[in-house]
């Protein structure tokens, strides 16, 4: 699936969900994106190059997966 996102810039460590997260516009619409990780939870802030990182990990993720409702959990090893 070739899906185009557009990501914003906000970056920010969501402590009720325990992730990393950062908002995207998928088809119109809104969406939040969570990253569960170890190793990111022990950063406390993210560089731009892992943020780049991030926003690919998201576009494979959107080639294998459908989002369902507004938001995706992607869970990192």
């Amino acid at each position: 699936m070739n899906q185009a996102i557009l990501f914003n810039d906000d970056l920010r460590f969501d402590s009720q969900h325990d992730a990393w997260s950062f908002t995207g516009q998928l088809s119109g619409q809104k969406i939040t994106i969570y990253f569960h990780s170890l190793q990111l939870k022990q950063l406390s802030s993210i560089d731009s190059c892992t943020k780049y990182d991030l926003e690919e990990i998201t576009e494979l993720w959107l080639e294998k997966n459908e989002p369902e409702g507004n938001e995706i959990h992607i869970e990192m090893r």
